[in-house]
């Protein structure tokens, strides 16, 4: 089994990367917002608590099966220590199966992410962002608020990988991960 962690921020391109790749690989695309999504539409509000225990039944079951591998998708807030601890704990549902885990971080600044914030995949796959003006100013405010780009050579973790995906296109992207990680 593998685990691939597709590690970004906002609108960086976590979920269409990870579409391109699982068209080349066997592995498998849980992005962060097939949880979020009905959560949101059941509840009428995120519900975080929900989306963390559907997530780990979803992770149990998958890591238990004779699946090649999962890509998953999320931010992370590099400077809070609970965002650490999830990785970790998405990682010890998984270690008991023998799996191995890649991760990748894609990097690209506020402007482009921006524009990718409106692209069609992107509203297509996530209905909480349709709103435009209210996604692009949680965008601008996560920025402001949190880390989700890591420092230069802070990440010490085995098969890691770090991209800025300016100007690349996912398809692009998702063959130097494939390369680089021989998936």
């Amino acid at each position: 089994m593998k685990l691939l962690f597709i590690i970004g921020d906002a609108a960086v391109g976590k979920m269409t990367v990870g579409q391109e790749l699982m068209k080349i690989t066997e592995l498998r695309l849980f992005h962060n917002h097939m949880t979020i999504e009905p959560v949101i539409e059941i509840f009428g509000r995120y519900d975080g608590k929900t989306i963390s225990e559907m997530r780990d039944i979803i992770f149990r079951n998958y890591a238990a099966s004779d699946n090649y591998g999962m890509i998953f998708t999320l931010m992370m807030d590099f400077d809070l220590p609970s965002d650490w601890e999830y990785l970790e704990h998405v990682k010890g549902i998984f270690e008991p199966y023998g799996t191995d885990f890649y991760y990748v971080e894609l990097i690209a600044p506020q402007e482009i992410r921006l524009k990718r914030n409106v692209s069609e995949n992107r509203l297509k796959n996530k209905a909480s962002k349709r709103d435009i003006e209210t996604s692009n100013q949680r965008l601008i405010n996560d920025d402001k608020n949190h880390r989700f780009v890591s420092y230069e050579g802070e990440i010490v973790f085995d098969n890691y990988l770090r991209i800025d995906n300016s100007d690349k296109e996912p398809d692009e992207v998702a063959k130097m991960i494939k390369e680089t990680f021989h998936l």
